[in-house]
C-alpha cells in the first residue's frame, strides 16, 4: 500500500460549518416559505451542487449554484477549519513517502483554495475535482483518474472519507477503503457503509496502514 486519497471537506477540512450556512443562505432567498434545520441539510452534503439544486428547483438550478458559490467563496476563510490532528497526520505520512491525492466532488478554484489557506497544497501530487471528470463520485471515475495520475493500482490504494459517495467511490474502483470517525453523519451511518476501517484518528490511520502492509 503506497497510495492514499483522499477526500477533503469533511475528511480533512472541517468545511461542515460553511457547508451549511451556505445552503441556508440559499434556501432562505430561493425559499423563504421553509425552515431548514442542519438535520435537514445534511442530505445535501456529499452530492454535487448540480444534483442537489436540480432536485429541488430543476428550472433555477444553475442560478442556485452560483448564488451558492458567491457566498461561500466570501465566508470561506472565516468559517473552514482544521480537525484536530489531521494535518500534522498529513506531514507524517508524507514523509514517509506516500503518494497522496485528493478526490472530491468540489470545483477547483475553492478546492485549491482551501489547500492554499491551510498551506497543505504542497502535500498532495493530484488533485482532481468536479471540474476533470465526466461522472463524479460515487462513479469509480473520479478514483481512477486519479490513480492513473500516481502511476497506482487499485491494488495499491486507499480512498479515506467522510461520506457514502466516497466509499462507494473508492469500492468501485476497488482501493481499501476508510471512514473518518469524526464524520458529520456518525458513526451507524458510517458502518452502514461497510468500509474496511473506521478511524478515530490520523494515528489510528497510520497503525492501520502499518498493519495492512505487514500482511499484504
Amino acid at each position: 500500500m503506497d497510495t492514499i486519497l483522499f477526500d477533503l471537506d469533511g475528511t480533512l477540512l472541517d468545511t461542515n460549518p460553511l457547508i451549511i450556512a451556505s445552503f441556508r443562505h440559499t434556501f432562505d432567498y430561493y425559499f423563504p416559505e421553509h425552515t431548514y434545520r442542519d438535520e435537514d441539510i445534511y442530505r445535501f452534503i456529499g452530492p454535487t451542487l448540480e444534483k442537489s439544486f436540480r432536485e429541488l428547483n430543476e428550472p433555477e438550478w444553475k442560478e442556485m449554484q452560483a448564488f451558492y458559490r458567491s457566498f461561500n467563496i466570501a465566508m470561506h476563510d472565516q468559517l473552514v477549519a482544521e480537525y484536530p490532528g489531521v494535518i500534522e497526520g498529513l506531514y507524517r505520512l508524507h514523509a514517509k513517502g506516500y503518494k497522496m491525492g485528493i478526490v472530491t466532488s468540489k470545483g477547483r478554484p475553492v478546492v485549491e483554495r482551501g489547500l492554499r489557506l491551510f498551506n497543505i497544497d504542497h502535500l498532495f501530487d493530484v488533485v482532481v475535482t468536479a471540474d476533470d471528470v465526466e461522472n463524479e463520485k460515487p462513479h469509480a471515475e473520479p478514483v481512477e483518474r486519479a490513480l492513473q495520475a500516481l502511476d497506482s493500482s487499485p491494488e495499491r490504494a486507499v480512498m479515506v472519507g467522510d461520506n457514502d459517495t466516497d466509499i462507494f467511490s473508492g469500492k468501485n474502483a476497488g482501493t481499501k477503503t476508510v471512514a473518518v470517525g469524526w464524520a458529520l453523519k456518525g458513526r451507524p451511518f458510517l458502518e452502514s457503509l461497510e468500509p474496511d476501517v473506521i478511524i478515530d484518528s490520523m494515528e489510528h490511520f497510520e497503525a492501520w496502514l502499518d498493519e495492512v502492509s505487514i500482511h499484504a
